[in-house]
Parts: C-alpha cells; structure tokens; sequence
C-alpha cells in the first residue's frame, strides 16, 4: 500500500536542513548575480507568458527564474549571460541525441524547403518504419508528434479490440498527459488521482487499475477480474527516478497479459536509453505494442507507436474506412513530412548502436564517479544506471517500487543540489537527479559532474 505523504525535508537523506538553507541561500545570491540577462528575459516575458515561461512546469528549475538558452550544440549549451553547459539533463530525453545533430540539421533544412505538411506520406515513413522495426520487432507502426498522443492512441485501440474498459499503470508511473496514468494508490489500497493532478475528467477509479511495480501478485489479481483492456508501463521506472524489475518481473507480465487477453503495451520513450531497441531488445521482450518518442526526431517534435502483427490486424479489421478519420486516432500534423525527414536521418545516422555503445560507457563512468563521491563522504545515498541514463537519489538502497522512490525524495535537497550544478556550469533535470549522455558527450563533460558534485556532498556531509 502506498501513499502521497512524504517525509519532512532532511529528516531521511543525512543532510542538516539548516545547513542546506545556509547553502541554498548562498548559491541563490550566486545565481542572481550570474544571470543578469536570464532575469531581464525572464522579467519582461512575465509580462505576457503565465509564470513568464511558455510552458508551465519551466518554473520548476531552481533559482527564482530559470535559465535563458542562446544556443545549444553538442552536449553543451550557452546562456543568455554567456556561460558555457554540459547538458545532462538534453531537454529529459528530447535532445538525448545531442543538440541539433548535423545530419538531422542538413536533412531538416533540406525538407523544408520541399514541403513540410500535407497529409501525405512521403518516402521517408518507411524508412522510420523499417528501422524502428529493426530495432524494437513490431512490425506494423504510426508516427505522432509526441509520445503522450501515442500512449493515448494505444489505449483506444486496446480498449476498442478487447471491449473492455480499463487501463492498468503502475503506482507513481507517468506517461505523458494520459488522463488515465495519473492515478495512485492510497494509504487503503484504493486507487485515486495522483497529487498535482489538475481537471482529472472523472474519478481514476473509473478508468485505471495501479499496481505497485515489481508486484507479480497484484498484478495477478488486477488482471484476473477481466476487466483491464491494456497494461501500460515502462519496463523499467525512470519518471520517479530508476526503479529497475526484479528477476522474472517481466516475464510474469507478459505470461500474465496473454493468459488474461491483456494488450501489453510498453512506454520506451525514456528507457530507449537501455539501448537502439530500449529495454524491448535488451531484455528480449514481447510486448504487443510499443512507445517511443522525444528523441527519435533529433529535437523536432515527433512520436511513433508499433503493434505486432497480430494487434495490427486486429485494429485493421476493426475500424472502418469511412470512420477512420474520426475515431479519435492522428492529428493533423502528425506523420508530417518534417518530423518523418527528421525521425529516418536521426535513427540511422545519429542514434546508431554504435553511439549507443560510447554512450552507454560514459553513463557507467558518470555513475562510478557519483558512487565513488558517496563513499567518500559518507552520503546515505545510492546511484543507478540504466543504460546511458544515470541517477542518485536519496536512500541507502535502490528502491523496488514507485512508493519508495517517492518516499527517499526530498524537494528542497534537489532544488539545492541542481542550483548548485547551474552555478559551476552543469545542467540536470529538474524533475530529478538524472544524468543522460548523447552521442557528443565526453569524459571530460562527465568529470567536470564529478568534481562539482564532491564539491557540494562534501559541504553537506562534512563535520
């Protein structure tokens, strides 16, 4: 059973809460005076843009207005103050490409210049397609502009194959502004709208079954009512930190999903960082849809979902020509030209397996790096890779589930931590402790983390 409450700040991670108000107020005066130009920016957008940024959880960043980007190449970006970034945070997975990768760039200019919408295929979906297939061995495949319209459309033709109404999600799960995934369990088991959740259309309860993760005996009983149309997850927890599966934990979803006609449907747009295939082809595993978005489009906005050939048939027999349009599946600028040209150029010349494996090295030594930083200062803390994605977070030991990952965070200690980072160059999402590497990425861009990051544990953790 699970809960929304969490523990006052400091009272789990080590740290003095009022050493970390000391250093946070410090590091606050450093920002300010740093980042002249970001705060005229940011002033002036007040005047017109709700919290003065275009998208609202752009105020989440630490400090009192965020950072104003100038430009952004590589692994690294420039400020409106001019102060050069390693980026580890590449947009959470939307620039983990690296930003504007030269041949995305030359291809997407090319294509703007022929057409960039028509509602029309052009040559460059098949090769997405194929390579996509290649990669995760869905065979039959759609493009969107985003990972959460994917995720949404999904669920549609899960519920309207198998007649039933449910979603299944795990606690603490996100999967982009998919109505049905923000729900979690109370402190009685019952299923409510997650903390946050703004204009919930009707209660979760209605729409969503939440299973803890990495509970084969839950979802064994969510599943044997016959009533969840599809189980909707990441294979392994990246949006409330990393949570990775137990041993046989996914084999027992899918042997589960088939045994109960449940579409399985896995969200690889943060966990493609196992690898080219995600977990999908890492793991070896049979979902019988797939989601994948952000990055595959190099920075321009685009997402991709796969059914195997059994769902794909189904779906196709199911819906008819003259409705097709109007089922609540597309968007009218999705598969556009621009996003297609841009999707086929960064899978096979960005985005390589070869990349993949530089990538995925250098996640290992940003990792020993943080590890090697706890040991030393004696920080009851842990980190955690997958693939080229790295986290630290605030307990002892990794956590097994959604609830507990909750439970170790602490929103003041991030909130120092990443403004801390800012202030000596060094950029982490906002949303967590996480680290993800891109093809440009170096090993000096991973120790210049290194060196900050034992600079500020040993402020906090020392006598």
């Amino acid at each position: 059973m699970t809960t929304e409450t969490r523990q006052e700040p400091g009272a789990h991670t080590g740290v003095d809460p009022d050493r970390l108000q000391r250093l946070h107020a410090r590091e606050v005066e450093r920002f300010v005076a740093e980042r002249r130009a970001s705060k005229a920016l940011h002033e002036q957008a007040s005047a017109h843009l709700l919290g003065g940024v275009p998208m609202s959880w752009m105020t989440k960043w630490p400090g009192p207005f965020p950072v104003y980007v100038d430009h952004a190449q590589g692994a690294h970006f420039t400020c409106a103050d001019g102060i050069d970034h390693v980026d580890l945070c590449l947009g959470d997975t939307g620039a983990m490409c690296g930003h504007s990768p030269e041949p995305t760039v030359r291809r997407v200019r090319e294509q703007a210049g022929r057409g960039i919408t028509a509602m029309l295929p052009t040559a460059d979906a098949d090769i997405a397609a194929r390579e996509l297939t290649r990669r995760f061995g869905v065979p039959r495949w759609q493009f969107t502009l985003s990972a959460t319209d994917a995720n949404r459309h999904l669920v549609r033709y899960a519920r309207h194959v198998t007649g039933r109404a449910k979603v299944l999600v795990v606690d603490w799960c996100y999967h982009g502004t998919v109505d049905e995934t923000f729900a979690t369990l109370d402190a009685d088991g019952a299923v409510v709208a997650r903390r946050g959740n703004i204009g919930p259309p009707v209660p979760p309860s209605e729409t969503t079954v939440v299973v803890p993760f990495n509970d084969v005996a839950a979802l064994e009983a969510a599943l044997a009512t016959g009533e969840v149309a599809c189980a909707l997850l990441e294979p392994a927890m990246t949006n409330i930190g990393i949570v990775l599966p137990d041993d046989g934990y996914l084999d027992a979803l899918r042997r589960l999903t088939r045994e109960h006609g449940t579409v399985l449907i896995l969200d690889e747009t943060h966990t493609l960082c196992a690898g080219p295939g995600g977990c999908t082809r890492a793991w070896g595993l049979e979902p019988d849809a797939v989601v994948v978005g952000k990055t595959i489009g190099g920075g321009i906005p685009a997402g991709a979902f796969g059914m195997s050939a059994e769902l794909a048939e189904r779906v196709r027999r199911s819906v008819e020509l003259e409705d097709i349009d109007v089922g609540g599946i597309g968007g009218t600028l999705a598969g556009n030209a621009l996003s297609l040209a841009a999707v086929a150029t960064t899978l096979t010349e960005v985005l390589t397996d070869e990349a993949f494996d530089r990538m995925t090295a250098l996640a290992q030594r940003w990792t020993d790096g943080v590890q090697g930083v706890l040991d030393a200062t004696g920080a009851p803390w842990h980190v955690t890779r997958l693939g080229c994605r790295a986290e630290y977070a605030f307990s002892p030991r990794a956590p097994r589930d959604g609830a507990e990952a909750a439970a170790a965070d602490d929103f003041a200690l991030q909130q120092y931590l990443h403004l801390h980072a800012l202030n000596r160059g060094l950029l982490l999402t906002p949303f967590h402790n996480m680290a993800l590497m891109s093809p440009a990425t170096t090993e000096a861009d991973v120790d210049r983390h290194t060196e900050a990051f034992a600079e500020c544990a040993t402020e906090l953790f020392s006598a």
